[in-house]
């Protein structure tokens, strides 16, 4: 297959442009038709082997996607119509080439979850093997239902930890923007009308003036200095897995932010480990397959090491607990569940402790950046001005 760039014209006159596999010129005039669409002209393109970035559908698409087929498979509405239905209405050019995708695999005689597996980019493993036990057990639509409410949660607390993160983050720029300006042009330019006044510099104006200096002759160095350390700490943690593994063990001790991070990811783990347990897949199945929904490598490592436990012969809870790293409360719902046989109920309530958790952290948190973001700015201007203006003043009541 060989992947195409098309661009053709609907029924209503309307030039849409886009990328499709296929086998030759005629194919992609075919596939195109099956879409409503006239073929004006195609070629194939080669992608570039470095991009920036790789086109994916968006979280919001792939959630408004698993609510419609949830809503149209438990209506009777057959899964290829409900596909077809979603992939005719939508605007964007790459989500409508992957439904077209997938509409192609399913008339060519390949299952969903089959046809899914062809776009592992945007259709994870832990996605796929949902779909899968859905199709194998013959209940769809109920295993649509729970992805579509997990994912919608896991939207929320993500959306909410970002939120929490954006704020500091662009105050904090404009304030060390604020900083750089003063530093390297006011200071500069007032600095010699003061030395003329012939007062007494103390010593927070000489701190003052040696930061402007430096800052003013070596602010390429500065900035070379933080772009490459964060670059080749990057590449670093890519080519050792011990750095990568101790780069994201400090993420999670770190003040405030850490257990953030880490309940976040408990909570997304919890929620699809019981979604899969409940779907009918087994425990060691589960664990690995939900794995690849942790991006953090330290915690993804004590998953590996207790699914390891599990499997030589220990019990769920056990195995978990040898690891030391979990929190109690994941250990004792795991207990819970274990013995009461409801494990898929006792990791929804880890998920559900967790959440509240993270949100109830954001509600405290996001009202006290303010201020403290506003004492950080007016003690570095502040500091700015007395420096500059003490000495001004100094002199001016030694003349009078």
């Amino acid at each position: 297959m060989t992947e195409y760039r098309y661009k053709a014209i609907d029924a209503y006159g309307k030039v849409h442009t886009g990328f499709v596999e296929a086998k030759s010129d005629v194919d992609v005039e075919y596939r195109l038709e099956n879409q409503g669409f006239d073929l004006i002209s195609c070629r194939p393109y080669r992608r570039r082997r470095f991009r920036l970035m790789q086109r994916s559908i968006p979280r919001k698409d792939l959630i408004n996607l698993v609510f419609h087929l949830e809503q149209l498979t438990a209506s009777g509405v057959p899964l290829l119509d409900g596909l077809t239905d979603l992939r005719d209405s939508v605007g964007d050019t790459y989500f409508r080439d992957v439904l077209s995708g997938l509409v192609e695999a399913i008339e060519g005689g390949s299952n969903f979850s089959t046809a899914l597996s062809r776009y592992p980019h945007d259709f994870d493993e832990v996605f796929v093997a949902l779909v899968a036990v859905g199709e194998e057990a013959g209940e769809l639509p109920a295993v649509l239902h729970q992805m579509a409410q997990t994912m919608r949660r896991t939207d929320e607390l993500i959306a909410q930890a970002k939120r929490v993160m954006t704020y500091p983050a662009i105050v904090g720029a404009i304030i060390l923007s604020a900083a750089a300006f003063l530093l390297v042009y006011l200071v500069p330019k007032i600095v010699p009308f003061v030395e003329e006044l012939g007062a007494e510099l103390p010593f927070h104006t000489v701190a003052l003036l040696v930061v402007s200096d430096f800052v003013g002759g070596y602010w390429w160095l500065i900035v070379t200095l933080i772009l490459g350390g964060v670059v080749l700490l990057d590449l670093a943690a890519k080519a050792r897995p011990e750095i990568r593994l101790l780069i994201d063990r400090i993420k999670l001790r770190l003040p405030l932010i850490g257990p953030m991070m880490l309940k976040t990811r408990l909570a997304r783990f919890a929620n699809y480990m019981a979604l899969l347990y409940g779907a009918g897949v087994t425990v060691t199945r589960s664990l690995e397959i939900a794995e690849h929904l942790i991006d953090n490598s330290y915690l993804r490592e004590a998953f590996v090491q207790a699914r390891q436990n599990i499997r030589d012969g220990m019990g769920l809870s056990q195995g978990f607990a040898r690891v030391q790293v979990f929190p109690p409360l994941v250990l004792r719902m795991i207990r819970v569940g274990e013995t009461t046989g409801n494990l898929d109920e006792s990791l929804r309530n880890v998920s559900y402790f967790y959440e509240r958790e993270v949100q109830e952290t954001i509600e405290a948190v996001e009202p006290a950046i303010s201020p403290v973001l506003t004492l950080v700015m007016g003690a570095l201007l502040g500091w700015i001005m007395i420096s500059v203006l003490g000495p001004v003043w100094s002199a001016a009541t030694g003349i009078s």
